[in-house]
């Protein structure tokens, strides 16, 4: 499968979003290495609760699991990675990621604390040629329906270090949001989960609303 075959089917997969046909799906990352993918299972279907409601898209409320190195990576315009601990991209894996990147997918990875180190050791792999870089309070993933002035919102405390969200770009396109020292896909569980306050899990959702937004609509 070419590249611009593969554009086209994430294309076509993301002009679903406003659409009557509930077919386009979200996608949770299942990496090896040791670390918990898994650690937050509600979160996302709460997310796109809320992004169906107060954005009115129309995405599958129940999100898939999929591998990075897998050809199904590319029937999800939209992956997310999480989790506390190891993470390890075989050569096929950052390949494929790479590709699915190249090919108009997004990327987007929340440290719920004590990935960042594993996590940029293996996006380095993706990207050889890249660093991070963090995205100033005035970007536009800030500033869609919900408007964030003072960029990314601290939701969890851990080393009370100010939260920071980094991007990776191909050709100026945004193709990777890493969200550091924040917690935000914590805040997207289960009321009861993380016992978080009411403003405090709004800020969360509106904050992942505006990703969706940004991806599918820029």
């Amino acid at each position: 499968m070419n590249r611009k075959l593969l554009t086209l089917l994430l294309f076509l997969f993301s002009a679903t979003l406003f659409g009557q046909n509930p077919n386009l799906k979200l996608a949770l990352v299942k990496y090896k290495g040791g670390g918990d993918w898994y650690a937050d299972p509600t979160a996302l279907p709460n997310l796109i609760r809320f992004c169906n409601q107060e954005l009115q898209t129309n995405i599958d409320p129940e999100p898939a699991t999929v591998e990075p190195g897998s050809i199904e990576l590319f029937n999800y315009p939209f992956v997310h990675i999480t989790g506390h601990g190891n993470i390890i991209f075989s050569e096929e894996e950052s390949r494929n990621l790479r590709l699915y990147l190249e090919a108009g997918g997004f990327l987007y990875i929340d440290d719920n604390y004590g990935l960042d180190a594993y996590i940029r050791r293996e996006m380095k792999k993706v990207f050889p040629e890249q660093e991070f870089v963090e995205l100033p309070a005035d970007h536009p993933i800030y500033q869609q329906k919900y408007r964030f002035e003072d960029g990314l919102p601290k939701i969890h405390e851990h080393d009370n270090k100010r939260p920071q969200g980094f991007g990776l770009f191909i050709e100026h396109r945004l193709v990777c949001f890493y969200t550091y020292e924040s917690d935000i896909s914590d805040g997207w569980e289960d009321p009861s989960v993380h016992n978080d306050p009411p403003n405090v899990r709004k800020k969360a959702l509106q904050m992942g609303a505006n990703l969706i937004s940004y991806v599918f609509n820029n």
